[in-house]
């Protein structure tokens, strides 16, 4: 049981925040936006009493894991997917700060044995860490992540400085976690270059490249860009090589070093390491979420393919959605039954299109129907996160440069080609115009005035692939069109 003080705590961006996704996005169409928000207000009073907990110590909260596993308490991937629900629910929630601080707590109460800042992922019921003190990279992933929106939630000049603990984390992530050779995410802290097998693997659901976006911009370091590529680098590989007809991707990955592959089977925890399964199950929610806040057309690219395989193999009827694939669309062993873990990525990777619409509904209401009693806390818990995207709630904890909302048909200026590879060649409808191009973490990566051409061509070799804002200056009027690099 959770005793929480009645002293509220006031929020710069209570929920609901209705963010402005991507001008392309789109959300259930066949409920309100009142009824959305309304959706997951009555999922979070379900939530909340049962896994939220601080039995350990009074002022530590976890995320109970124990309707999975009776004999464990907390696993730190819990731990972040609770400190980010708490963020988002402040506002509608009046005690979520008192929970996400002792959420904090209990991660700085358990720490790594090999990295300090890290957390241990994982503690029994006598809140004891076990299995080894080592790490889980997404656990960690997602509590830098919600340091940050911390700090934009309640700013960091109390008790807990978020931004500065979040800053340290997230130094941490890039030594410990991130194979600086190669720019993918580790398994965990405890892989090392002795070990190439390991070294060499990562586990697709750690690609959160909204993640990494908010971190560059957290820290300015421009690493992160690096891993934002990679990722996209191994699903592009993996969805040309070993998925082709389905798109789907394997729970683990070995040989980054040369070509990317799905694991082979019992290659870390089952039978089913190379398949679409109880892992990648994440992977459309996490991509999508990279395309829905910075446009990021290599994540809509990817999860568009996951979405063409799902409803065909469903026959566009949500309710036969099943829980695990082959690569190839077959059926996993025993698949045969409904699980939030799936149906919450694919309606929120339902959401990169407008012909999306009518599936979108359906997977949204079918996901509506599932049973909170009759789940766990996995199921449970991604469902929580996949109802404040699906709703339009889901804020990055950094600013797109003031343009987010930019008007893709703005006739003052065309730019091609687009998506560029070397260069962009910008036709102007006037002669004096200053020229900037921005990255969607507000990072300026090209100036220039242009007094007497109408036509301006710019080498671009220099910026990595992703989404860019050009922003064209006139008269006192500013113009903006978004420009893709891919190569």
């Amino acid at each position: 049981m959770i005793c929480l003080s009645t002293l509220g705590f006031s929020q710069n961006l209570p929920f609901p925040q209705h963010y402005a996704y991507t001008a392309a996005a789109i959300k259930p169409s066949n409920h309100t936006q009142a009824q959305l928000d309304s959706a997951v207000k009555s999922f979070y009073n379900l939530w909340k009493p049962k896994y939220f907990r601080n039995t350990c110590n009074a002022s530590q909260y976890f995320v109970w894991f124990g309707d999975e596993d009776p004999t464990i308490n907390c696993v730190s991937e819990g731990q972040g997917y609770g400190m980010m629900i708490a963020a988002y629910m402040a506002g509608y929630d009046a005690n979520a700060k008192t929970i996400f601080d002792g959420l904090y707590n209990y991660y700085k109460a358990h720490k790594d044995s090999i990295s300090y800042e890290l957390m241990a992922w994982e503690q029994n019921t006598a809140c004891v860490d076990t299995g080894g003190a080592d790490d889980a990279t997404d656990g960690d992933l997602d509590i830098a992540y919600s340091l940050l929106l911390a700090d934009k939630q309640w700013g960091s000049s109390g008790a807990i400085n978020y931004l500065q603990e979040g800053k340290k984390l997230i130094d941490s992530l890039m030594v410990y976690i991130v194979n600086n050779k190669l720019y993918s995410t580790e398994l965990g802290d405890w892989v090392d270059p002795t070990d190439p097998t390991n070294y060499n693997a990562t586990r697709p659901s750690d690609f959160m490249p909204d993640h990494f976006r908010a971190f560059q911009s957290a820290t300015g370091d421009t690493r992160w860009n690096n891993v934002i590529n990679e990722c996209y680098t191994v699903i592009n590989t993996l969805q040309t090589n070993s998925s082709p007809t389905t798109g789907l991707i394997p729970d683990f990955v070995i040989n980054c070093n040369t070509t990317p592959v799905p694991a082979g089977a019992n290659f870390l925890e089952g039978p089913y390491d190379g398949d679409y399964n109880y892992n990648a199950c994440r992977v459309p929610w996490r991509l999508t979420t990279d395309y829905l806040i910075a446009g990021e057309t290599r994540a809509k690219t990817a999860v568009d393919k996951i979405n063409t395989f799902i409803k065909s193999n469903t026959s566009n009827v949500p309710a036969n959605i099943n829980s695990g694939w082959y690569l190839n669309g077959n059926n996993l062993p025993g698949n045969n039954y409904s699980d939030p873990s799936f149906i919450g990525p694919f309606a929120v990777g339902a959401m990169t299109a407008s012909t999306n619409q009518t599936w979108l509904n359906g997977v949204y209401d079918f996901l509506l129907s599932q049973s909170f009693s009759g789940n766990t806390y996995f199921p449970n818990t991604l469902k929580m996160l996949n109802l404040i995207v699906i709703s339009g709630n889901y804020w990055p904890p950094y600013t797109l440069t003031g343009i987010q909302n930019e008007v893709q048909n703005d006739p003052t200026f065309q730019i091609y080609p687009n998506p560029a590879t070397d260069r962009v060649t910008i036709q102007l409808n006037t002669k004096k115009t200053k020229v900037e191009i921005y990255s969607v973490v507000g990072e300026k990566v090209y100036s220039a005035f242009s007094s007497t051409e109408s036509q301006l061509s710019i080498d671009v070799n220099n910026l990595s692939n992703g989404v860019y804002f050009i922003s064209l200056s006139s008269d006192g009027t500013t113009s903006t069109k978004k420009l893709i690099i891919s190569r």
